[in-house]
């Protein structure tokens, strides 16, 4: 962060002027200001980074153009401020194009107008800099080994093709049932590879309604539809440049699937609505629960899309395929909890791991998490103890029927339930309760129903 010294370099062939400035500015202590008479004395010395350049225009061994290409090709962050005592719009305007931050015409109020400028450049330095440190510290918190807990040779078989895929732009399929971590595994690659710097967009391709879903992925124009009332750019275009991950592909409509097809044929997208084609340079990345090959033999998947979305395919597997890295993983979740609680140190009883072992763990690393951290509160002692182990959903669940309730209360109770247990996937609730969509999605609106 910009805490220290802000260097500024004040390069003005006029003498009084240039000390009229340096003192002007030197009154926030933290600017540390360099005058220079000559464009040679200045460029001579740029290899001392300063922050800021306030550039005269009129300069007698050089013209201010000059200056600023130089100035730009030897130190292209380095923002520069042309200062002039002509008010030639053309000149400023031709200035700007070259790189300059800002062109300020000499009169009583320049002192001011440069001082407000170069609070601006300030802030935004500021600002560049914690994004630059934001995006250092999610590569760090992406880091294969910290984003997948694990020692099996199953995991190791994960981490090195997760690895194979940072160094391409190969698309990615992260296939595994609810919970292993699919969307982890994308943002551990996309922070790991040369896109790290660009947009990292997720979409649940099964959250959304399927009248929304080629405007959220496409985006429209104004007009494109009721309720359209102005421009929206989709994912794709928030996501150029980086990744897209697009989360329970099998669940996309079909007749979608071929506009997603074009998209990744082409690389550009149309908004719904326009007839502007957009060019997209987008790296994707796909999740899904379900057995796409069997889809497309089912006549609900593109085989086209299919092998076009297949890539570098990523097979997640199920915690109890993970042997020991059940007890791995449930070390790490109690050390965090105790951690993030102020609690002492708690460790699991012989028996309490055995029972973690022979569990077959349904919802995954998810509900190990879960169970880790209802064990620490329930344990009386430092030693997490068999009984401690949960396996219940909750207690409610185990009485369920016993309760007095309305057939809407049991409906609505049930539907959440599923909701809860299959990580809000509106599309496979409604299929494994063979009920409509859209009423679940009526629900949602009203409230009877929520998600997360």
């Amino acid at each position: 962060m910009t805490n220290g010294s802000f260097k500024i370099f004040i390069l003005d062939d006029d003498i009084w002027y240039s000390e009229l400035l340096e003192y002007h500015l030197s009154l926030n202590p933290d600017y540390e200001i360099r005058r220079f008479h000559s464009a040679n004395d200045c460029l001579a010395n740029m290899h001392l980074q300063p922050n800021v350049v306030t550039l005269d225009y009129s300069l007698p061994d050089k013209n201010g153009s000059e200056v600023l290409k130089r100035i730009k090709e030897q130190s292209p962050d380095v923002q520069v401020v042309v200062i002039s005592g002509q008010e030639d719009v053309a000149t400023a305007v031709d200035l700007l194009k070259l790189g300059a931050y800002d062109y300020i015409v000499k009169d009583e109020d320049t002192p001011e107008r440069l001082w407000n400028t170069i609070n601006k450049i300030r802030e935004n330095v500021s600002l560049r800099e914690e994004i630059d440190h934001l995006k250092q510290e999610i590569g760090q918190k992406y880091d294969f080994g910290k984003v997948i807990i694990g020692n099996s040779d199953a995991i190791k078989k994960v981490f090195n093709l997760m690895d194979k895929a940072t160094k391409t732009n190969i698309t990615v399929s992260v296939h595994g049932e609810t919970g292993t971590g699919k969307e982890l595994v994308a943002k551990a690659i996309h922070y790991n590879s040369t896109r790290k710097r660009a947009p990292y967009v997720a979409v649940n391709v099964a959250a959304i309604p399927r009248e929304l879903i080629e405007s959220e992925l496409f985006g429209h124009e104004k007009g494109a539809f009721t309720g359209a009332v102005s421009r929206r750019l989709g994912k794709f275009e928030e996501a150029n440049k980086g990744t897209i991950f697009l989360d329970e592909i099998g669940e996309l409509d079909i007749s979608l699937q071929s506009k997603l097809l074009r998209v990744l044929q082409e690389k550009e997208i149309t908004r719904v609505g326009g007839n502007a084609v957009v060019p997209v340079d987008v790296r994707i990345i796909v999740a899904t629960h379900k057995n796409l090959a069997e889809e497309v033999k089912k006549g609900r998947f593109r085989e086209d899309l299919y092998y076009r979305l297949l890539g570098l395919p990523i097979q997640l597997p199920p915690l109890r395929e993970r042997g020991s890295d059940i007890l791995v993983l449930a070390k790490f979740f109690i050390d965090a909890f105790v951690k993030e609680n102020g609690m002492g140190r708690k460790h699991l009883s012989p028996e309490a791991q055995q029972k973690l072992l022979s569990y077959a763990f349904p919802g995954n690393v998810r509900e190990l998490k879960a169970l880790a951290e209802l064990a620490v509160v329930l344990a009386d002692e430092d030693t997490i103890q068999e009984q401690d182990i949960n396996f219940s959903a909750s207690h409610t669940e185990r009485d369920f029927l016993a309760e007095e309730r309305s057939l809407k209360e049991y409906t609505t109770a049930i539907i959440q339930r599923f909701l809860d247990r299959y990580d809000y996937n509106v599309l496979l609730v409604a299929d494994k309760l063979d009920i409509g969509k859209s009423t679940i999605y009526r629900m949602i609106q009203s409230h009877e129903l929520t998600v997360k």
